[in-house]
């Protein structure tokens, strides 16, 4: 999670270095890597709050098929069942 947040921050951070211009390049493609960095930046904070990211960690096996594709918040719903099951 917080590998997550700290990429959403980087590819922000990148988008705003880009619009003030800070690395030289010419204005067209200042602005389309700006805008490239922020609309990604977004779509991963959007998908970090909806818990949505994998970064590869995905189990490939058919054999379990439905929590290969759970969010982070079911995945905690579902160890908080299984506790209390214990209990």
């Amino acid at each position: 999670m917080f590998f997550g947040i700290f990429m959403v921050l980087v590819y922000l951070g990148m988008a705003v270095l880009l619009a003030i211009d800070f690395f030289g390049l010419p204005k067209y493609l200042n602005w389309l890597f700006a805008v490239v960095f922020a609309a990604y930046g977004i779509f991963r904070g959007y998908r970090e709050i909806k818990g949505e990211h994998s970064y590869g960690m995905r189990r490939y096996d058919d054999t379990d098929e439905s929590e290969q594709y759970m969010t982070y918040a079911e995945r905690l719903k579902q160890m908080e069942n299984n506790d209390e099951k214990k209990n």
